[in-house]
């Protein structure tokens, strides 16, 4: 619950502050306009900004729709258009650029609000300087402030874009880092398996060998009977053990600890073991990878394994065949007479199977193929192994495993290929292959879906910098001409007061002629064109001074035809 109010009164706050600001603006706009009215100048604006200020949140365009309206007071007013409201309708079009995503809708707000203004100008037949300010100050506090909102809204949305996928990228680093040492537990197992397994073998295959021999008392075949059942234990928890640590069958097992010994030695052991081991290799040696010839290791141990605990008293015949392109390794182990133990085959279906499950992996990895079964002359176990291996990790460097990126399978690390098939790291990579790329790379490599909606983001931002270069550049476009063409109107219509009282009544207007500016001011205020006037009399206007930003006084010629009848002076306030 603490929580949910948190922010909604963070917000309240907030709210307040800004009202008491445009509050305090809208009283001293008040007091400086001196004979205002309490009710229409003071209270009721300071109502409609209670009202506008929480709406900005809500319903940002009605809120400054409201405030718009407290502008158009000020249109209505014959002594001046402007007011203290014109800072809170850039406060709250400021906020509707940072609140609302989506550029139309405030667009649209925005020139409603200004064709309004504009049609009360109409409607009201304002002065030019009603009209100046209708056509520059409002539409400047309407659409300059939305724009630095948006690019204030552009900006922030950039830093917390960015600082989330910081945070998603640490993350993922620790996860990388988790799945090596995952990687390296599956290693350590497959390596307990491989070589553990293996050595306990031919550990208990020994001591059933001594168990035969004349020379011991029934003691000593008692004690090594209980040997051999311990050393078979031992086997049956170092597989539960490996059972443990195991990834599941999809990780990836091509890399390990590396392995010291050759496949010689390796025979050479099981030899003096007492295993009945026969082996060739054909073909002249080539220079392979470390990666091979782990693979061809760990091929014969695994199939020596099962041979001396299935079948521990039948041959077993091994051949490496080095071709131009690959080496091909075949295991068979005869099979037991009836009655015996079940030969390697059985493996697999009658205990946990591991070895050529881990196998088939390790192969596969290789860029391989291995094949088992039972065949003329038994047991064969067959694997093909490139030269060179495909594999990506490198050889006795552990490689980290996959990283499970949002709405992407396991096991793919970086983005997939157009074909939709996992792309495969470089092979030189490191183990941590977001610590050894620059922070760009791991984006585009790791997180190619954060890295999109990154660049989405700075693309919007960047559209948002230069809308908010442009508008204003647009705008000045717009209202530059009308601004002139308002200022050429207000200085060709200006009868210096010289030229006025050289003008004499009773005379016509075609000797008057070089006197009289080129054409009348066409934007009298109301109270002049409600002057008394001569019965059927036509009255033009004219401007006393230049000055464009004040009111000046008016002149007024009525005539009579081409006669000019009377003139008078109209002052600039209210008579």
């Amino acid at each position: 619950m603490l929580n949910t109010r948190t922010p909604s009164a963070r917000s309240a706050r907030g709210d307040a502050a800004l009202w008491t600001v445009l509050a305090a603006a809208t009283g001293y706009g008040f007091r400086d306009a001196g004979s205002a009215s309490l009710t229409l100048d003071l209270v009721l604006p300071l109502a409609v900004l209670a009202v506008a200020v929480p709406w900005s949140r809500r319903r940002p365009g009605a809120a400054v729709a409201l405030v718009n309206g407290l502008c158009v007071m000020g249109l209505a007013d014959a002594s001046t258009p402007g007011n203290a409201h014109v800072l809170s309708l850039a406060a709250l079009s400021c906020l509707l650029g940072a609140r609302v995503a989506e550029a139309r809708r405030p667009l649209l707000v925005l020139a409603g609000c200004a064709a309004v203004d504009l049609a009360t100008c109409a409607v009201l037949r304002a002065q030019p300087v009603w009209w100046f300010y209708a056509l520059t100050v409002l539409p400047a506090a309407l659409l300059l402030p939305w724009l630095a909102g948006r690019h204030w809204r552009g900006r922030r949305q950039l830093v917390r874009e960015g600082w989330r996928l910081a945070r998603g990228l640490e993350e993922r680093q620790h996860l990388v880092a988790e799945r090596a040492r995952l990687t390296e537990r599956a290693e350590i197992a497959a390596d307990m398996h491989d070589s553990l397994g293996h050595a306990l073998s031919l550990v208990a295959l020994r001591a059933g060998a001594l168990e035969l021999s004349p020379d011991l008392t029934d003691r000593d075949r008692a004690d090594l009977a209980d040997l051999r059942g311990t050393i078979a234990d031992a086997v049956e928890q170092v597989r539960e053990t490996v059972a443990v640590l195991q990834d599941p069958p999809d990780r990836d097992t091509g890399a390990g600890l590396p392995v010291n010994d050759t496949v010689e030695d390796l025979l050479s052991r099981a030899v003096a073991s007492g295993v009945p081991v026969r082996w060739e290799r054909r073909g002249a040696s080539p220079p392979l990878s470390c990666l091979v010839e782990r693979g061809m290791y760990r091929v014969v141990q695994e199939a020596l394994t099962n041979a001396t605990k299935h079948a521990p008293d039948c041959s077993i015949s091994v051949r490496i065949t080095h071709e131009p392109d690959r080496t091909r390794v075949s295991v068979v182990n005869a099979v037991p007479s009836a009655g015996g133990p079940a030969h390697a085959g059985a493996g697999p279906a009658s205990g946990v199977g591991r070895g050529l499950i881990g196998l088939q992996e390790r192969v596969t990895v290789l860029g391989g193929s291995l094949r088992t079964g039972s065949g003329s002359g038994g047991f064969h176990v067959t694997a093909v192994l490139p030269h060179r291996a495909t594999t990506a990790a490198r050889c006795g460097t552990p490689a980290p495993g996959p990283v499970t990126a949002p709405g992407r399978p396991a096991g793919i690390l970086g983005p997939a290929s157009p074909s939709g098939t996992a792309r495969r790291p470089d092979p030189g990579m490191a183990s941590d292959p977001i610590g050894a790329m620059d922070p760009e790379t791991a984006l585009g490599e790791i997180l190619p879906e954060s890295a999109e909606r990154l660049a989405s983001v700075r693309s919007d931002a960047r559209r948002r910098s230069a809308l908010a270069l442009v508008a204003p550049v647009v705008a000045a476009v717009f209202f530059v001409p009308s601004a002139v063409y308002l200022a050429w109107q207000l200085t060709t219509s200006v009868l210096p007061p010289s030229r006025f009282d050289e003008l004499t009544t009773g005379r016509p207007r075609t000797e008057l002629a070089p006197l009289l500016p080129a054409r009348a001011y066409p934007y009298p205020s109301g109270h002049a064109r409600s002057a008394p006037r001569p019965p059927g009399a036509r009255c033009e206007f004219y401007r006393s001074g230049r000055d464009l930003l004040h009111e000046v006084d008016l002149y007024r010629l009525c005539w009579s035809g081409d006669t000019l009848l009377t003139k008078d002076t109209v002052p600039a306030g209210r008579p």
